[in-house]
């Protein structure tokens, strides 16, 4: 592994940074999330039509810039830093992976040009808080029972005189309120022929209810998508093995959100230095006193370690191999720990609704309530990789 970055990495790197230095600071945060969109449309053209983000890990052939997973993690750095609400990670992380594995050629034909160019917003909907196990990051379960297992629960799919309908409902759909294309996961043919098929189902479906609904993370928008006798076409062909690409689809989107939390711990350790380095008490700065120094040294340690963890699943995830779920638990862990040691060494100001510093704390638990829990993540990977089991 070549850890340097190349010529274009890097001014992926500068060109996003200084773009959302610009475009997306506290204020202009607090203004997006609280649009009905939960993001600002305006910088989502620039992100997607003018620096063309979610097009990275796409196909020349599809309108894509033909990078891989890695560049997608530096852009998701970027964005963790300034926290950026967008559809990058529901559209180009977790939907538009799923169309190029699974999607016939007139599909891809159709959707990923339009994903590449900004024009196009997807969602990934999985039924019940379900997202970890069918991305098997906290558990593999090639049967897609977290599906509802052809029983009550999740979303139905019923096909009659040529056409698929689904009925169900989904309570957790990143930007599910605001995407032009839902990807849904359904259960097909009843519990004796049990199957998990992936559908497209677009964003003005007769049937179709879509609630914004209130979130731990507000920089995270979600929604719950209601579906009733919903007309909806099959992605792929029926046989495809739809649990098995959402599982190889979840390494790739681990290095991405391990790189995400790395940009927004980085941020959150960067502005509580610069915090204690102004901020005096007995008549010099609180950042001079050792004991200030060792928990920001701790904290630089383990940011560094998760940076260097992120970078390898990425590098890693574009070869086919796994190491996600652990790059993911890393970062989240040092995300949590500079969000926590922020807000105690800012202060009073610290634990205050109108310091950003609260805002860090809730990406690390909302993360970690989606995509987690941190334990559960590593449990996995030690699982998979059978380090507990026995020589035979």
């Amino acid at each position: 592994m070549d850890a340097r970055f190349t010529a274009e990495q890097a001014e992926i790197r500068r060109t996003l940074r200084d773009l959302l230095r610009k475009r997306c600071g506290p204020e202009e945060l607090r203004a997006a999330v609280d649009t009905p969109a939960g993001h600002d449309p305006a910088l989502w053209t620039a992100l997607a039509t003018h620096l063309g983000l979610p097009g990275l890990a796409l196909p020349e052939a599809h309108g894509g810039a033909g990078c891989t997973v890695t560049e997608l993690a530096l852009a998701c750095e970027e964005t963790g830093r300034a926290l950026a609400p967008s559809p990058l990670l529901a559209t180009a992380v977790l939907a538009a992976p799923l169309l190029l594995a699974l999607g016939t050629g007139a599909q891809r034909d159709a959707l990923l040009p339009r994903i590449a160019g900004g024009g196009l917003t997807a969602a990934l909907a999985v039924p019940g808080p379900a997202l970890a196990t069918a991305l098997a990051l906290t558990g593999h379960d090639p049967g897609g029972a977290w599906a509802g297992g052809g029983r009550a629960g999740g979303v139905q799919a019923r096909r009659a005189d040529g056409v698929w309908r689904l009925y169900g409902q989904v309570d957790q759909v990143l930007d599910g309120h605001s995407a032009d294309l839902l990807l849904v996961a359904a259960h097909a043919g009843g519990f004796a022929r049990s199957r998990v098929l992936l559908f497209l189902v677009d964003a003005g479906a007769a049937g179709l209810t879509r609630v914004r609904r209130t979130a731990l993370d507000a920089t995270r928008p979600q929604a719950r998508i209601e579906l009733r006798e919903v007309k909806a076409e099959l992605l792929g062909r029926d046989g495809d093995d739809g649990p098995g690409a959402l599982a190889r689809a979840g390494d790739g989107a681990a290095a991405c959100l391990a790189a995400e939390a790395v940009g927004a711990a980085e941020r959150m350790l960067e502005r509580t230095v610069e915090y204690v380095g102004r901020r005096e008490q007995f008549g010099r700065p609180i950042g001079s006193f050792q004991a200030v120094k060792h928990r920001l040294a701790d904290v630089h340690v383990q940011v560094q370690a998760a940076r260097s963890a992120a970078y390898y699943a990425a590098w890693a995830a574009a070869r086919g191999e796994a190491a996600g779920g652990l790059a993911l638990a890393q970062a989240l862990d040092a995300l949590r720990r500079a969000a926590a040691e922020g807000v105690q060494l800012h202060g009073g100001i610290g634990f205050t609704w109108e310091h950003e510093a609260h805002l860090y704390v809730k990406r690390a638990a909302g993360d970690a309530l989606l995509f987690g829990p941190v334990h559960r993540l590593r449990a996995h990977a030690a699982d998979a990789a059978h380090v507990f089991e026995e020589a035979g």
